[in-house]
């Protein structure tokens, strides 16, 4: 029989099964010794009482004119004799015997001491150099009762004290791996974005050196994941300058060159640098989504974010592909507004790329938090959708970006709480796209007093 991976039922019932083992033990070696006290008391008892019993019949057959006859002593009152005696002469004659005394319980005499026969204990004992003999017995059956009742005694409790202690030892487990309870659910809420260290309180010193491996493990993978987020800003924010300088020099040489295959070239280059400096912009996007600080102690209106952000696409894309809908109301937030902003460009961006160019990309906020937006296109397989959120991944070739706008958005929605969710076709229609995350909206006044005038988002995103 395997024993269950439960820690907590592994000692209950290990130590269940030894403390009901023992109690059994000590309750049946306990009955075996009142057992032999009791028939030690028992034959101090058939002893006694013919010791007692000898004299007053060896007066009361002395005393008759008829010695020889037997004689029945006659009960004062009914009840249940347990001890019967006879008395006999020298020739096994009958003299005296107990109201309830059967002569055929009692073997011949032979000789003073304990007897026992099948149906009796018995005692015998002389007097008169050996002519007036006595013999005391107790039924065995009298015996067994008291020793069943003395079983019955000691075992009954066990039927109920053993449950109790089983159920008193379940819950003492429990209360004693409760702090290890608690270390598991703080590490089951740990995840890739937050690495820091577990508390550790009041865990048994047999388990506590393995949280402290553990909390070393995920400081050592902390310090490894800061340092390539690290790397990855610094290097992005190093390239910001160079690559500015090189589209300045491409730019100079086709302004300067009247070679249409050098201004081609160069054109090209310049095309290639710009992708460059997206994607720098885009990784220290990723390093600030995955490491950075998205929640603020104030409180801001998303909603001046979503205009700044919408009027940035609508002076670059001045098409009329965007409808922005926002809620009369505020929506307040504690959610940084350059996160905000990084959050809902990289969403515009991926809709206008990806959608259709005829149709508009419709930008909804609503007053509970919601960001909804949603592009017209053809609808894109399930396997499709469950990979988009990955970095580097492209919805299809040839569409350009840098594959990581998603991977953003996904990184800064698990940061919060909020899944992204992607649903393709769009919900109510056969075609389009929609990408949705609920963001964290607080009451007015909760969060160290809302500003009226929100920071605006940082430019180093556009």
């Amino acid at each position: 029989m395997r024993m269950p991976r439960s820690l907590r039922i592994r000692l209950a019932i290990s130590i269940g099964g030894l403390l009901s083992l023992l109690w059994i033990s000590a309750a049946g070696l306990t009955a075996v010794v009142l057992r032999h006290e009791m028939d030690e008391v028992f034959d101090s008892a058939l002893q006694e009482n013919a010791q007692r019993l000898m004299p007053l019949a060896v007066m009361e057959i002395l005393g008759r004119e008829e010695s020889a006859l037997p004689q029945r002593l006659a009960t004062v009152r009914a009840h249940e004799e347990l001890f019967t005696y006879v008395v006999r002469d020298r020739q096994g004659h009958i003299l005296l015997q107990s109201h309830a005394a059967e002569p055929a319980a009692f073997p011949p005499y032979d000789g003073p001491g304990f007897r026992q026969t099948a149906t009796h204990r018995l005692y015998n004992d002389a007097a008169l150099q050996g002519s007036i003999r006595i013999t005391v017995a107790e039924p065995l059956a009298h015996r067994a009762t008291a020793a069943h009742e003395m079983q019955m005694a000691l075992g009954l409790p066990l039927l109920v004290v053993i449950p109790l202690a089983l159920v008193a030892i379940i819950l003492a487990v429990r209360a004693s791996l409760a702090p290890l309870n608690r270390f598991r659910q703080g590490l089951d809420a740990r995840n890739a974005l937050d690495l820091s260290p577990v508390p550790a309180r009041d865990l048994p010193t047999e388990i506590a050196p393995m949280a402290q491996t553990l909390n070393g493990l995920l400081d050592r993978l902390k310090a490894a994941f800061d340092a390539e987020r690290s790397f990855a800003a610094n290097a992005a924010h190093e390239l910001r300058t160079p690559l500015a300088g090189a589209i300045a020099q491409a730019q100079r040489l086709r302004a300067e060159t009247a070679d249409p295959a050098a201004r081609d070239r160069a054109r090209e280059i310049e095309a290639t640098l710009k992708r460059l400096t997206r994607l720098s912009e885009r990784l220290m996007q990723l390093a600030r989504a995955e490491g950075g600080r998205l929640r603020l102690e104030r409180a801001s209106d998303l909603r001046d974010v979503a205009r700044v952000v919408i009027a940035d696409f609508v002076r670059t894309n001045p098409s009329g592909r965007i409808a922005l809908a926002l809620p009369e109301t505020p929506v307040m937030s504690d959610l940084d507004p350059d996160a905000f902003d990084i959050l809902c460009r990289n969403l515009v961006e991926n809709a206008l790329r990806h959608g259709a160019e005829t149709r508009p990309v419709d930008v909804t906020l609503t007053a509970d938090g919601r960001l909804i937006v949603e592009n017209e296109g053809p609808a894109l397989a399930r396997e499709t959708l469950a990979r988009l959120t990955a970095r580097f991944e492209r919805g299809a070739a040839g569409t350009g970006g840098s594959g990581l706008g998603l991977a953003i958005v996904a990184a800064i929605a698990t940061r919060i709480g909020s899944p992204l969710v992607l649903d393709s076709p769009r919900p109510g229609r056969e075609t389009g796209f929609m990408a949705s995350l609920r963001l964290p909206v607080v009451p007015a006044g909760d969060v160290g007093g809302p500003s009226t005038s929100p920071p605006a988002p940082s430019q180093r995103q556009n």
